[in-house]
């Protein structure tokens, strides 16, 4: 089993929030496909990040996360693509963990 979870930004480059709707998009795409999601909105986590050596971006997200019996690469690779495109973000975090159902 695995479990994939997406870091989601608040906010765009310039500060401006995402509309919710957007959130939903994502999370109603995400549940239909997996059959279940689990997200992580009501206290923003906070990523802290180095752009050379004196600069340090802070940026607010929420996580989504879904468990699959199967990692689809190709799959996750054109979904990531079309968030970062969706979020208007360099890049986007997706990861997925093998995990042990107890």
């Amino acid at each position: 089993m695995h479990l994939i979870q997406l870091l989601l930004p608040l906010f765009d480059n310039d500060g401006h929030p995402f509309p919710q709707t957007i959130y939903l998009q994502v999370r109603d795409e995400l549940a239909e496909h997996f059959g279940g999601i689990t997200t992580y909105v009501r206290s923003p986590a906070e990523g802290l990040w180095k752009e050379g050596k004196t600069s340090t971006v802070r940026d607010e997200i929420v996580i989504y996360e879904v468990m699959a019996k199967e990692l689809d690469r190709s799959w996750w690779k054109e979904f990531r693509e079309r968030l970062e495109l969706l979020f208007r973000q360099e890049s986007l975090v997706v990861r997925a963990s093998h995990i042990d159902i107890l």
